[in-house]
């Protein structure tokens, strides 16, 4: 302690106390100097609270990124010490809830006239017990030729009802202009897809189809017979493809009965791109798009594997949803609509 006063000195120095700053992340003991008139106030709690805020951004964010809590634990304890409880980084992680359930709930004002539908499961914990849940997806391409996220949400399972509630959330949010809808050929999907969105023309996925076309062949079946099958999503319009069709149907008909059959009866569900801009018939006549999404939300869910309950892993997929709905909206378009008005500016002639 100094013992001279001096005109600059304001004050005497009079040793330290402890002090406790319980923060989101852990306890810190700090020692607080102490002067005589109890006057001395420091930027030090200031400053922390502000680095506090990038530390908790950090962890969230780390979360999002898929990184395991046991490795986050351990970047923590390198970085500051003090080892991060599982409990403490699911309070920092709900910290996303706010943000998250506004994107889930915001208005959809424009008008999506391509929508793609799927579903995936994921391993949650319930009641003591592990269960697959269904997590709903919706993707929708604006008139500007963007792709937007449009919905996630959970459900127990795939029905009629669960997609029903799921496509009645998304009109509720006042999504309207649906032209074209893709999705596989769930039978629930299907039925709330007629219900809920009746004026859509609906497209099957090609690539689900030809996966389920192996229940309808031996293991050991002639490769070139789906190698034909497949060629016809290839074709500049319908009627090349169905003349492709024919050709197949004779060429394998007695071979493949059983598969020629099933394939005859439901391959016009795989066709209903051909109506669409031949430029947009690559990206819609499967669910890929959504399937890329998918993709690499399995890459992130792989290390949770089975989530404590289902909150926490609706958490983790609409975070990873706003990320990439972010990039494709700052992204070059995904689609020139401008085909797609074309095509509609001379339907219209063609009906005058």
């Amino acid at each position: 302690m100094g013992c001279c006063e001096t005109p600059d000195r304001s004050g005497y120095r009079a040793g330290h106390y402890p002090r406790s700053l319980v923060t989101r992340v852990g306890k810190l003991e700090l020692r607080v100097p102490r002067d005589r008139e109890g006057r001395f106030s420091t930027e030090l709690f200031e400053r922390y609270q502000r680095s506090e805020q990038v530390l908790v951004g950090a962890l969230a964010e780390m979360y999002v990124q898929g990184v395991s809590t046991r490795k986050v634990k351990a970047i923590t304890e390198e970085l500051c010490g003090h080892r991060v409880s599982a409990s403490t980084i699911s309070r920092i992680n709900k910290r996303l809830d706010g943000a998250l359930t506004a994107f889930a709930e915001r208005r959809l004002d424009e008008p999506m006239p391509y929508l793609i539908l799927d579903a995936r499961y994921e391993k949650v914990r319930e009641g003591g017990v592990i269960r697959s849940q269904a997590v709903l997806i919706a993707i929708g391409i604006h008139w500007d030729g963007r792709r937007q996220i449009l919905g996630v949400e959970m459900a127990n399972r795939e029905s009629r009802s669960t997609w029903r509630d799921f496509l009645a959330g998304l009109r509720d949010r006042d999504l309207h202009g649906v032209e074209f809808v893709v999705s596989d050929d769930h039978d629930g999907l299907r039925k709330a897809i007629r219900e809920v969105l009746r004026e859509a023309a609906w497209q099957r996925c090609y690539v689900h189809f030809l996966r389920n076309a192996l229940d309808h062949i031996p293991r050991r079946a002639d490769d070139d017979c789906l190698q034909e099958l497949r060629w016809m999503y290839d074709r500049r319009n319908i009627d090349e493809a169905r003349a492709d069709l024919a050709a197949w149907l004779a060429r394998w008909q007695s071979k493949y009965p059983k598969l020629t059959d099933w394939a005859e009866e439901h391959i016009e569900e795989t066709w209903t791109f051909y109506r669409l801009p031949r430029q947009h018939h690559r990206h819609l006549k499967s669910t890929n798009m959504l399937e890329r999404l998918n993709e690499e939300i399995r890459r992130r869910t792989r290390v949770v594997r089975i989530f404590p309950n289902q909150d926490s892993c609706l958490r983790l997929i609409r975070a990873l949803a706003v990320e990439t709905h972010e990039d494709w909206l700052e992204a070059n378009r995904y689609l020139n609509m401008d085909y797609l008005k074309e095509l509609k500016k001379e339907q219209l002639r063609k009906a005058a």
